[in-house]
């Protein structure tokens, strides 16, 4: 007998990294998928996905998804629950909200959300009913803050040479992201340039991870010390006369002025810093300066420290003093995110959202969700929340304060997602939410330059909503349904962002699947004068007065110790260096069978990944009478937790490093690893630094 082929569908990829994948969706049924693909016609996925998105299948049929709204009963955190109807637990939620409100005004009500979708509508369309209702806004600073603000600072334009050119360079620099693991895509591109152009992969960063196992060229340095390497090329440049002195005479603000700041910077000086050899550095200078069609890809990992935004600044600034950005296949890329133009004003609610609304930082939530005035802004508590697509009681620093404010009595929590998440757990209501592929939405990549529509590809189960229906049913029930952009479908918004935005309408981009929207040649090379005032790459970076893409609002003024950034390129000594009582540096950088938290629920990727560990030198272990496996304590100030050592000759001595996110139960004592990340904000404009922690390391 012959079988029927599964159907084919097209969608994209939700999940929270650059890539934002075409997928080719295996279809078995009305509610059913089977293996999901790379598009192969799309130019940047090139049929190429990550192996946790390949299984999807095991993520929307997993036995353990949310698929009845349950509230809390007896203690919060207890474990205990009843089913209820949907109408009962929306009816609750907006009866909850509407008595934080009479108590304490619209703004004890905190709408939370983040990346779990990075859909426009279902992410997006939370603020719709936060401007409505005056509830509390987000100042969204856990993710990108550092790293865009260090790129705009350089450029004045978040966007940068096409990806897709990696393939057509002369030398590849994956500088501060693990792109195996995190962004398979960048791999693709960089490894046909070495195969079809002898290329060298060249990768930064601070411990032999996958992408490591790549380069041709591996250079691993001490984590928040890239800053002092970026300068140490740069002076080689100049001193070697491999800088392009015509190009920085056209297109730089200062090349004379950062030539004599980087006089002293030499790579003696930065091998004591970040503990390469003088070799080591050199020896990339060298290859910089003979290679013109040199590509960076500069990641968000080595901005995830205190100075980290100095450090992307820095990092950019070399291609710029080689005069890389004039050549195909040369220069530099972060992000894509300010080549979109999107106006999502009816999505969000723009014409009813109120500048008086105070703000509240999302990497501070423990500290606001424990009654700290000064992250309240001096408002009232708060004391309701609904959360959609984050899980902050495992992803957020401050990790205890972050769950002792959620265990508060007086705190009513609803939570709707797709699984049991440690933030759920600790809610009064849990509503179950539908995955990517059983509803329509529409994604923009950051690290590529197509927009695509997501298309429904199979029906939700019956009992679960998505994130669209929750804010449209909340609105009724809170008595805002008539303002604009409620009543609507996700298509009708999508159609009319699109409209709003001077793109093809939702028909055509679905029968094309997506549209590539890279810039011209000349514009992602700013070929024509970068993206600031007077078309120069500044080297003299504006921390105080810049544009940002995501600078906080005035009400919030700057956050950390912007005083002690330096104009030029530097190594900002802002981090948490080690000291007698904490000796180590502690990073925290994705697992690849993870993201974020997501993914961890699935029992092929925590098969892979095995457990979670502390990989330690083989010299730091023997000198503290260390072995492998054994139980160790790692703990600094803001707590501790429990893990079994691995002990990796790859690691640099003085520094650890724990891959996650794994749930908070899979460690000894039921807390993760962000027990030990600070929440304090970062110069100038706020962000987390998850990867700059220093720690002291006991057996148990």
């Amino acid at each position: 007998m012959n079988q029927i082929a599964p159907a084919k569908a097209f969608t994209a990829c939700p999940h929270d990294c650059p890539s934002t994948c075409a997928l080719e969706v295996e279809v078995l049924g009305p509610s059913r998928i089977g293996r999901v693909r790379g598009a192969e016609e799309n130019s940047y996925t090139a049929g190429v996905i990550c192996a946790k998105v390949a299984r999807y299948a095991e993520r929307v049929h997993h036995p353990d998804r949310l698929l009845q709204p349950l509230q809390r009963v007896g203690a919060k955190g207890e474990g205990a629950w009843r089913p209820v109807t949907w109408d009962d637990a929306l009816d609750l939620v907006a009866e909850r909200f509407v008595q934080a409100e009479a108590r304490h005004g619209s703004e004890a009500v905190w709408p939370y959300y983040y990346a779990g979708t990075m859909g426009l509508v279902q992410r997006d369309g939370i603020h719709r009913l936060r401007h409505a209702k005056r509830y509390s806004n987000q100042f969204d600073s856990i993710c990108t803050n550092l790293a865009w603000t260090g790129f705009v600072a350089g450029t004045g334009k978040l966007a940068g040479v096409d990806p897709r050119e990696m393939a057509v360079s002369d030398c590849v620099v994956i500088w501060g992201t693990n792109a195996v693991a995190t962004q398979v895509n960048v791999m693709t591109h960089a490894v046909r340039a070495r195969k079809e152009r002898g290329a060298p992969i060249v990768v930064i960063d601070i411990y032999d991870n996958p992408t490591m196992h790549q380069a041709d060229m591996a250079l691993k340095l001490r984590p928040g010390t890239d800053g002092a390497l970026a300068c140490a090329l740069m002076h080689v440049a100049f001193r070697d006369n491999t800088a392009d002195r015509a190009y920085l005479a056209r297109f730089a603000d200062d090349a004379a002025g950062l030539e004599a700041h980087l006089a002293s910077r030499d790579p003696a000086w930065a091998a004591s810093i970040t503990g390469l050899t003088v070799g080591e550095i050199e020896g990339l200078a060298a290859l910089l300066g003979r290679t013109p069609r040199s590509y960076f890809r500069l990641g968000y990992g080595f901005s995830r420290q205190r100075n980290g935004a100095v450090a992307m600044h820095a990092a950019l600034s070399v291609p710029t003093v080689f005069g890389h950005w004039q050549y195909e296949g040369g220069g530099a890329f972060h992000s894509n995110s300010g080549i979109w133009g999107f106006d999502k004003s009816l999505i969000e609610g723009h014409s009813f959202r109120d500048p008086a609304i105070r703000h509240l930082d999302q990497s501070r939530i423990g500290a606001v969700l424990t009654g700290d005035r000064e992250a309240l802004a001096g408002g009232p508590p708060v004391s309701a929340m609904l959360v959609q697509n984050t899980n902050p009681a495992n992803v957020a620093p401050e990790q205890r304060l972050v769950r002792q404010g959620l265990m508060r009595d007086d705190l009513f929590v609803c939570v709707h997602e797709q699984f049991m998440t440690d933030t759920a757990k600790l809610a009064d209501l849990v509503l179950p939410a539908a995955t990517s592929m059983e509803y329509d939405d529409i994604y923009r990549g950051g690290g590529q330059s197509h927009v695509l529509f997501g298309p429904k590809v199979i029906d939700h189960p019956e009992t679960v909503r998505t994130n669209h229906f929750v804010v449209e049913e909340l609105a009724k029930r809170l008595g805002v349904a008539d303002r604009p952009g409620f009543g609507l479908s996700e298509r009708e918004l999508i159609d009319d962002m699109l409209k709003r935005s001077g793109y093809r309408l939702l028909e055509a981009l679905e029968r094309e699947r997506w549209e590539d929207r890279q810039p011209p040649f000349a514009e992602a090379h700013y070929l024509d004068g970068f993206g600031t005032r007077d078309g120069r790459f500044r080297f003299q970076a504006d921390w105080i007065g810049m544009a940002a893409p995501n600078r906080p609002p005035l009400s919030m003024g700057l956050l950390g110790p912007v005083a002690d950034l330096s104009s030029f390129p530097d190594h900002a000594a802002l981090i948490e260096d080690a000291d007698e009582t904490h000796p180590f540096r502690l990073a925290t950088p994705p697992a690849r069978q993870f993201l974020n938290s997501s993914f961890a629920e699935t029992k092929g990727s925590r098969q892979r990944e095995g457990r979670p560990e502390l990989r330690i030198h083989p010299e730091d272990a023997a000198r503290l009478g260390l072995a492998a496996d054994q139980r160790v304590r790692v703990g600094n100030a803001r707590g501790d937790v429990v893990l079994p050592l691995r002990i990796d000759d790859g690691m640099k001595p003085g520094v650890l490093v724990h891959e996650g996110l794994w749930p908070n139960d899979a460690f000894e004592n039921g807390e993760g690893i962000n027990v030990l990340t600070g929440a304090d904000p970062t110069a100038p404009f706020g962000g987390a630094a998850f990867h700059d922690n220093r720690v002291w390391l006991r057996p148990v």
